[in-house]
C-alpha cells in the first residue's frame, strides 16, 4: 500500500534562485526500508523535512505539487497530528532533547501521546532492551557520547512507535563502532516491527544491505531508484556524481569488468568472501587441468 506520495512536488526557500526539490513524483510502500543518498546539496533534508510537515510548517519558501501522506496532504494535517505517525531522528541528536535524563526523555513522547503508565512501562522496556540504554537512564543526555546521544534520539522516536520513521543522516557524526550500533539496532526494528523505516545516509556499507530499495537525489531531483543490487549496476552514473559505493561492491564492479566475474554484485563483506572462495576455487581446478 502507497503511504508517502510525491506528486510534481517542488520547493524553494525564500531568497533561493532555484528550487531545492524540483518537480519530483515518488511513492513509498508501507513497510519498506529506504536508502535515501546524494551529494550535499541534493535536496535529501528537504524531502525528509516535507515528509513530516517541517516544510511547509517551519520553513518559508514556495511549494508546488502535493506531498501526500496516508491519503491526506501534508498541509490538511492539524498542528501535531502527523507527527504522531511520522517520527523523525535528526543527524544532531541534541536538537531533539528536550528533558533531564535519559529515562525521562525516553518516556516524554509517550506521556505526550497520553498512553497510559502500564504503556509506557512495557514501551520503555522493549526500547532498553532494543538499544541497551539501560545503564545510562539517570544521566543528562547532554553528557553522554555521540553515539549514545543518537541511541537515546532513536529510542525516543521508537518508544511512540511511528508508522513511519525519517532518519536524516544518523550516523554523520559519529565514530564507526558507534555507527554500528545505531544500524544493529534499526536492523532489530525491521526484525521486530512492519512500520516504514526511510533513512538519508553518507555511509552506505551499513544501510545498502538492509535497504529494500535505494533513491538518489541529485540537484533535487530522482536519478536513480531501485532495489540495491540493480542500483550498483550503474556504477559509472554513481561516480560521475560523487558517490562513494561500498567497497566489496566496487570491488566486485572491478571484478565483472575486467571479465573475471559475472552474475550479480555481492551486497555484504559475507557474500563478498563466499564469491572470492568460488573464484579461487575455480582458479585451483584451471591450473590443476
Amino acid at each position: 500500500m502507497a503511504i508517502i506520495q510525491f506528486k510534481d512536488f517542488s520547493w524553494t526557500y525564500l531568497n533561493q534562485p532555484k528550487p531545492a526539490i524540483n518537480k519530483i513524483n515518488l511513492t513509498i510502500q508501507e513497510g519498506q526500508f529506504i536508502g535515501i543518498i546524494g551529494p550535499n546539496g541534493a535536496g535529501k533534508t528537504t524531502l525528509a523535512y516535507s515528509i513530516n510537515g517541517l516544510i511547509p510548517g517551519q520553513y518559508h519558501g514556495v511549494k508546488e505539487g502535493e506531498v501526500v501522506v496516508f491519503d491526506k496532504e501534508v498541509e490538511d494535517y492539524p498542528r501535531g497530528d502527523l507527527q504522531q505517525k511520522i517520527g523523525m531522528v535528526f543527524s544532531d541528536p541534541e536538537a531533539q532533547f528536550t528533558a533531564m535524563t535519559v529515562e525521562d526523555e525516553l518516556v516524554f513522547g509517550m506521556e505526550n501521546i497520553g498512553l497510559s503508565i502500564p504503556e509506557i512501562r512495557e514501551r520503555l522496556e522493549w526500547v532498553l532492551e532494543l538499544t541497551d540504554l539501560g545503564p545510562l537512564l539517570n544521566k543528562p543526555p547532554y553528557e553522554l557520547s555521540g553515539g549514545q546521544k543518537q541511541r537515546v534520539a532513536l529510542g525516543a522516536v521508537l518508544a511512540m512507535t511511528p508508522e513511519v520513521m525519517v532518519l536524516d543522516e544518523p550516523t554523520s557524526m559519529l565514530d564507526p563502532i558507534s555507527r554500528t550500533r545505531v544500524f544493529k539496532v534499526l536492523e532489530k526494528t525491521k526484525q521486530e516491527k512492519n512500520n516504514t523505516v526511510i533513512v538519508i545516509e553518507h555511509s552506505l556499507e551499513k544501510l545498502v544491505p538492509m535497504a529494500d530499495r535505494l533513491i538518489m537525489l541529485y540537484d533535487g531531483q530522482v536519478l536513480l531508484d531501485d532495489e540495491p543490487r540493480a542500483f550498483f549496476n550503474n556504477m559509472p552514473l554513481l561516480m560521475e556524481k560523487g558517490i562513494q559505493s561500498p567497497g566489496v561492491i566496487a570491488f566486485f564492479h572491478q571484478l565483472i569488468q575486467g571479465g573475471y566475474e559475472h552474475g550479480l554484485l555481492p551486497l555484504t563483506v559475507d557474500e563478498a568472501a563466499e564469491r572470492l572462495d568460488l573464484i579461487f576455487k575455480r582458479a585451483l581446478e584451471t591450473v590443476k587441468s
